[in-house]
């Protein structure tokens, strides 16, 4: 018997054999976890929170990844083979991943996605199976991490909101511009729209809204007419039609509507019927400008002067364009005349025409940041130094009397001899931040500069001294801060977007009147004459709002858009004029006693 037992010893009970298996010290995973939603769910806007916040957000969970491979290894209490297995199978998995994602996701979507949700199920798979014997314990957690992982190769990414959180859509549905596409596939046989010759000549000669903000880049609209009030008779749809991707507006010449979008590989450049949406001409340009934040396509506005039409690609080719057939008279490439790729979120200065002359910012190093060209020929006629990047255009302003060419960039404000391109001010204001917002003129002696979501805006002050132009600081408010949001000025305040919701500002103090309306990262255009402001939301809402400095009173609203709307609208006549990167429509806004016509 005793050699019996010898031979065939007794089983060890399976609780030994669990009381052998140290079980995983897992509370820091499960605090990395914590941090790894607080990263993803506090807001990450720098409109309510701290730009350093903003950076932290988004490369908190990677750095909470490298911090959880190390506890794996060094502090988890895993098992050596456990630490090596799990980890090499893990990081191929991520490289795996990465090279199965969408091509719009690529490094931000790893960041923004694959590497919060695959690390998250790592600590939590740690923690359900923290007492588990090591093959299965190890195979579980590299199975749900792995999972999490491919979550980010089922979705494609449209850029983000202005909250800074991505737009996420199933991978293989079609895009919006792909649905563009497919509606102009089944349109294309239809007959372009005939428009006489003398038509062509009355528009072209008088446009009512001939670039990017109207007259002056005012954006503001006279004409009497307009009722004051939505609340008993809305706005009508007149046409609504798919287009493709662009930030870019509208330019009107009497029933002559010009855009810019991208098809495919093709940067184009459209001409539109305004009273149907039907096309009349369109032109191509092989290229295509893509950025993972803020998406495909244009981000400038055409500029329409005389019988020539200017556009400008995100991708730095500026063209003059015949505006009655889209016949090119000529083409300049930025990035090879200036030497330099493009802006991170492409090249978005619209043409100003002045002089004959087309001035666009360049941002090339040296006298390579402006440039101005011929605009019957294409030739430069001279250039200038600039700052590297902006996302304003040029503006023509009258200052104490002369005529300047104003350009806001990354060191703050130029102001340049419209002739010989000589610099004749220039007024710091380098805080590091994004430059997108118009300069804004207020009488002839002042302008309103907004720089972002950090410094605010700030109002300068011109004089003369011994002959020379000189700029001092008014007042600087964090009161406003635009970011890309527009905003107008009427009988000495401003209206426009604080972040995502709608303030009004003295101009004399540069204090906020108040602050209220949730439109997020929307436009504002001033219809001057009836004194109302029409905004058009970040989600396609149109509202209607009073000019008030003492409250902020909503006058009526309708959806007018479906999808991220970050394009200016553009009113003439008794026509109403939106689009984004999906669609674009046009309504007809309700008269308030006569009915007016503008379509001829």
């Amino acid at each position: 018997m005793e050699n019996q037992d010898a031979s065939h010893p007794e089983p060890v009970p399976a609780e030994t054999i669990q009381r052998a298996v140290s079980p995983l010290r897992v509370w820091p995973a499960l605090f990395l976890v914590l941090l790894i939603a607080v990263f993803k769910f506090v807001p990450r806007s720098p409109d309510v929170m701290p730009l350093w916040w903003l950076y932290f957000a988004f490369m908190g969970p990677a750095a909470c990844a490298i911090a959880m491979l190390l506890w794996w290894n060094g502090f988890s209490r895993a098992r050596w083979r456990e630490r090596v297995l799990g980890t090499l199978f893990i990081s191929a998995g991520l490289a795996v991943t990465y090279f199965l994602l969408d091509e719009t996701m690529d490094v931000l979507g790893v960041i923004f996605l694959t590497i919060p949700v695959g690390f998250a199920l790592f600590g939590l798979s740690a923690w359900v199976a923290k007492s588990w014997t090591p093959q299965p314990r190890t195979t579980f957690i590299v199975l749900m991490t792995l999972l999490g992982f491919s979550v980010s190769i089922l979705v494609r990414n449209q850029g983000i909101w202005g909250d800074y959180n991505f737009d996420l859509a199933w991978r293989w549905g079609a895009t919006a511009e792909e649905r563009a596409l497919a509606a102009q596939a089944e349109t294309g046989n239809e007959a372009a729209v005939e428009i006489p010759a003398e038509s062509f000549d009355q528009w072209l000669a008088n446009p009512e809204w001939p670039g990017f903000r109207g007259p002056n880049r005012l954006s503001a609209q006279s004409g009497a007419g307009l009722a004051a009030d939505w609340q008993e008779q809305k706005p009508v749809e007149v046409w609504r039609h798919p287009v493709g991707p662009a930030w870019s507006s509208f330019t009107v010449a009497g029933n002559l509507l010009f855009a810019q979008e991208q098809q495919g590989e093709q940067e184009a450049t459209v001409c539109y019927a305004a009273d149907t949406g039907k096309r009349i001409w369109q032109q191509e340009v092989k290229t295509r400008f893509f950025e993972p934040m803020a998406g495909t396509g244009p981000r400038a506005t055409p500029t329409l002067a005389g019988d020539r039409l200017f556009v400008m690609g995100a991708s730095g080719i500026l063209q003059g364009l015949d505006p009655r057939t889209g016949e090119q008279f000529w083409q300049q490439d930025l990035k090879e005349i200036a030497d330099r790729e493009a802006p991170m979120w492409g090249f978005s200065s619209s043409p100003l025409v002045i002089d004959g002359k087309v001035i666009v910012h360049a941002g090339g190093a040296d006298n390579k940041g402006v440039y101005a060209f011929d605009a019957e020929t294409g030739e430069i006629a001279w250039t200038a130094p600039a700052g590297g990047h902006t996302y304003s255009s040029p503006q023509a302003c009258n200052i104490l009397g002369e005529t300047y060419i104003a350009v806001y960039d990354d060191n703050g404000l130029y102001l340049y001899d419209p002739e010989s391109g000589k610099v004749q001010l220039q007024h710091d204001w380098s805080d590091g931040e994004f430059r997108v917002m118009q300069p804004h003129m207020i009488g002839d002696d002042r302008m309103v500069l907004a720089a972002g979501t950090q410094a605010g805006t700030q109002m300068i002050q011109f004089e003369r001294a011994d002959d020379e132009l000189k700029a001092s600081e008014v007042w600087t408010s964090r009161d406003l801060k635009s970011d890309y949001n527009d905003f107008v000025t009427l009988d000495g305040y401003l209206y426009g977007f604080d972040g995502a919701i709608f303030t009004c500002v003295d101009l004399a103090t540069g204090k906020r009147m108040w602050k209220r309306g949730r439109y997020g990262k929307g436009q504002v255009i001033l219809l001057k004459d009836i004194a109302r402001l029409l905004v058009i939301s970040e989600t396609g809402e149109v509202v209607l709002l009073e000019v008030n400095p003492e409250e902020h009173v909503e006058r009526g609203s309708f959806k007018g858009l479906e999808g991220k709307t970050w394009n200016h609208p553009v009113v003439v006549g008794d026509r109403l004029f939106i689009r984004n990167g999906e669609e674009a429509a046009c309504y007809r806004l309700p008269g308030s006693s006569t009915e007016l016509a503008v379509i001829p």
